[in-house]
């Protein structure tokens, strides 16, 4: 069955940087497209940025445009998402997904917190 761990949170302040990490298991990583996805209080859970299997396309939600960089290491089935330049509104849980379009494929895995605050 396939599932994600979701690591790398951390509380920091404004004007920091964090890189998630997503270490995917039970399924061919490499011929999924990948995003990552957060959720704050309150409110509905959000596409952050998304990968295609080759690694070749990519988008960005338009606030993690200039800000945000999402990878992967097929070798190591693995996601990342570098965060920089932090803001207060990116607080949220942070959570990956393989996606066929805009549905996502897997049961969603317990995420990673993001607290940015001075």
């Amino acid at each position: 069955q396939a599932r994600f761990v979701e690591s790398g949170g951390d509380t920091v302040q404004p004007g920091g940087s964090l890189r998630l990490s997503c270490v995917a298991s039970g399924m061919i990583f490499r011929i999924y497209s990948m995003a990552w996805y957060r959720q704050s209080p309150g409110k509905e859970r959000e596409l952050v940025a998304q990968i295609s299997n080759s690694g070749d396309d990519i988008n960005y939600a338009d606030f993690a445009k200039g800000r945000f960089t999402i990878s992967r290491a097929d070798t190591q089935n693995t996601l990342y998402l570098q965060m920089n330049s932090l803001k207060p509104e990116d607080t949220a849980i942070y959570y990956c997904n393989a996606v066929a379009g805009t549905q996502t494929i897997v049961s969603w895995g317990q995420g990673t917190q993001v607290t940015v605050s001075s």
